[in-house]
């Protein structure tokens, strides 16, 4: 894999300390130096008031567009309720083999499935999912292997039971080590 800039865009209320550990994660997985930015953007064009949900697909391109250029990898993190058309949620999405992704915490909580409260959980999600849209942006599809990262996630449950980690086919394909 070519050594490439990976920047981290805060476009929500994300504490240091947080975004911190997320790119340590993302760094020690893909090799790359990782940079953190805020970013600015008015998300209500992309809210859909029947869904009650932001449109995934317009904030990806969006982000593509605006926040990042070829010489990267670009990740945008939201903490609103993302959505695509033809599912009733996503957690996040990269363009496969391009610059950018996007990631949202919105569904990662604990207390959204009526249990404690537990950071710790919520960060090793967010970072599964941050690492699995980065391994597309990469060019990493979907991984059977039930460990890897790469692995498809529908369910917050998915999540949970997949590793924080590239398997080795995973890593062997996108060129890392």
């Amino acid at each position: 894999m070519n050594q490439q800039q990976i920047f981290l865009i805060s476009f929500g209320y994300f504490q240091k300390d947080f975004l911190d550990k997320i790119a340590e994660d993302v760094r020690r997985e893909f090799l790359n130096p990782v940079n953190i930015r805020e970013g600015h953007l008015d998300l209500s064009g992309f809210y859909d008031p029947a869904r009650r949900q932001y449109n995934g697909n317009s904030m990806l391109k969006h982000v593509d567009a605006n926040f990042s250029s070829d010489d990267s990898k670009t990740m945008g993190l939201f903490s609103v309720d993302l959505f695509i058309p033809i599912l009733t949620y996503i957690f996040g999405q990269a363009f496969l083999k391009g610059r950018t992704g996007i990631a949202s915490l919105y569904r990662l909580n604990n207390e959204r499935y009526g249990m404690t409260r537990d950071e710790k959980s919520m960060l090793e999600r967010f970072s599964k999912v941050v690492t699995h849209e980065l391994g597309h942006a990469f060019g990493l599809v979907h991984c059977h292997n039930p460990v890897c990262v790469m692995r498809s996630g529908t369910y917050v449950e998915d999540i949970d039971q997949k590793g924080q980690h590239l398997c080795e086919l995973c890593r062997e394909l996108s060129g890392i080590y």
